[in-house]
């Protein structure tokens, strides 16, 4: 079967043809501009490849309860001309075929649980940390949803004594997103992340975040694995610091294996950057099942 996917990012969409087995046979990429403008072009592109499903990870807010009239819609997004956008509907009835559809993180997580770090995990996270920051949660081997679908880089945090900076975000400023994602960072220090790269004070600060999310994660969902992409995890000395940070956080409350060994539990990603295309792909399989 010759299953399409889509990684609808804010910046890029992403699109590939692949196999059942995970195999990409091709993919190309358009940039992200207006709808009027972006849909024609991934529509043909999936006419061409004749594909028989399509698996759709996209970034949100999204309509993900099936009930809802409006499911399958881009809802409160910032992205111009994106907003209460029946991007699942315009899909299935230019393609015609079944379509998969869910989160850019959900298909990330569901990418990592299919073919990399989270094979064999029931319940765990993928957590990108770059222009944003997002989570796709795995919970007894199924993607959680909600009312939504989870908000992880939302949760509020606890800022740090000696950080002045306010935040980014403009719903809550000292939300994750607001204080650790990349233009927290650029606007914090005054430079890109990339430029900061030999200053400890810079990344001391970012894993003191992320490590306070990551505890707060770590206590409500219990993950049995956590990964972490996105391009601020690019930073090589990054991940010895969070896992220090993690564990004084913790407070030694949680006596787990994995607490033993947080170099084992709290991960980069093994797909690089392809997590997300090969989530895209599982969902277009589960649609194609599901007929």
């Amino acid at each position: 079967m010759r299953i399409g996917a889509l990684e609808a990012g804010g910046t890029k969409m992403v699109c590939a043809v692949g196999r059942e087995d995970g195999t990409i046979l091709e993919r190309k990429v358009f940039p992200t501009l207006r709808p009027e403008q972006t849909m024609p072009e991934l529509i043909g592109y999936f006419q061409q490849a004749g594909v028989e499903a399509l698996g759709a990870a996209c970034f949100g807010p999204l309509d993900l309860d099936k009930t809802s009239d409006t499911y399958g819609y881009i809802t409160s997004t910032p992205k111009a001309g994106w907003q209460d956008y029946p991007i699942w509907h315009i899909l299935r009835s230019a393609l015609q075929v079944p379509v998969g559809f869910d989160t850019d993180v959900n298909g990330s997580v569901l990418g990592e649980a299919a073919y990399g770090a989270l094979r064999g995990v029931e319940t765990g996270m993928y957590i990108t940390i770059g222009t944003g920051i997002g989570a796709g949660i795995l919970a007894n081997g199924r993607v959680l949803h909600g009312m939504q679908h989870p908000e992880a880089g939302h949760i509020l945090l606890s800022c740090h004594p000696q950080d002045p900076y306010e935040g980014t975000c403009v719903c809550h400023k000292n939300c994750f997103e607001g204080l650790a994602a990349g233009p927290a960072l650029e606007k914090r220090w005054g430079k890109r992340a990339e430029e900061l790269a030999d200053i400890d004070e810079v990344w001391e600060l970012e894993a003191y975040y992320i490590g306070q999310a990551l505890a707060d994660y770590v206590m409500l969902l219990s993950p049995q694995k956590i990964v972490l992409g996105g391009g601020v995890m690019h930073q090589e000395t990054l991940l010895p610091r969070i896992h220090r940070q993690v564990r004084e956080q913790l407070g030694g409350y949680i006596r787990t294996w994995q607490m033993e060994h947080l170099e084992q539990y709290i991960v980069r990603s093994e797909l690089g950057e392809d997590q997300g295309i090969l989530g895209a792909l599982k969902l277009g399989q589960e649609a194609a099942r599901t007929v």
